[in-house]
């Protein structure tokens, strides 16, 4: 019987092959499925979530690739605690040659409301710890002369609908941020990209669809979708090893959308 989690040991040679891979969130959802592509792809990676019992799950399930999968628990709003991993990560494994800013907060509000202290948690999550993260591993990329990071935005960040305040802002920021970022260290070999994801099949959406007051929301959502489906977290991380690896090498300062072709709709 094969095992779902065989990712054919540590030799297998994929698109990644040879990377240091750093997931932001990298324990659930999306992160979980971007870290478990990776390592497929022959990647070491490092998940970083604030999820330990999700943390512990994901390490036991590919156990027997523990030299290369790590899971640590990092607050990646504290540049401090960032700036501790990324060294740990340099030391045991090298420098970090993908980065994935997957973390994220949704937050939906009311604009008049809101109160400041929610306000700033969400941009810092969605906005500021990518930066963080950027911030320390590019020069790790900038002396290897290469290096990609991906951003995971939303559909959100160019196409909104109304309840989704200030998430849709702080996730428009994080594409200015990746083509802003793009411009400033393609000089030096480093490819910042962005993934845009529509309605994607996790457990925070399920969790959605079930309190919603409307029995029939996820058939409608579905029935919107130009491919009759939602997607999966997979269907996410497939395009985000693309851009990570040498096949998409003159791709830069691009959002991606992987939204089952919503996004072309006009209502």
């Amino acid at each position: 019987m094969t095992n779902p989690h065989d990712t054919g040991g540590a030799a297998h040679q994929g698109r990644l092959a040879g990377e240091v891979v750093l997931v932001t969130g990298g324990a659930r959802g999306i992160g979980r499925a971007i870290a478990e592509a990776a390592l497929r792809e022959g990647a070491r990676v490092v998940a970083a979530d604030i999820d330990d019992d999700a943390g512990a799950r994901l390490v036991a399930d590919f156990s027997a690739r523990s030299d290369d999968l790590w899971f640590r628990n990092v607050d990646i709003t504290d540049e401090a605690a960032v700036t501790q991993l990324v060294a740990e990560i340099e030391d045991g494994l090298g420098a970090v040659s993908v980065l994935v800013n997957n973390a994220g907060r949704n937050v939906y509000d009311d604009p008049v409301t809101m109160s400041e202290q929610d306000w700033d948690s969400v941009f810092t999550v969605d906005l500021k710890a990518p930066w963080i993260c950027a911030k320390h591993v590019l020069p790790g990329m900038i002396a290897a002369g290469s290096g990609s990071i991906v951003n995971i935005a939303s559909l959100h960040a160019t196409l909104t609908i109304g309840g989704m305040f200030p998430y849709a802002a702080a996730k428009s920021g994080l594409v200015g941020f990746t083509r802003s970022l793009a411009l400033e260290v393609g000089r030096h070999g480093v490819r910042v990209n962005a993934v845009s994801p529509g309605y994607i099949r996790t457990a925070l959406v399920d969790e959605y669809f079930a309190q919603h007051p409307d029995p029939g929301a996820e058939e409608q959502a579905i029935g919107v979708q130009p491919l009759g489906r939602l997607g999966t977290p997979a269907d996410v991380a497939e395009v985000v090893c693309f851009l990570a690896s040498s096949a998409a090498a003159y791709v830069t300062g691009a959002d991606w959308a992987v939204d089952g072709g919503l996004g072309a709709r006009f209502a």
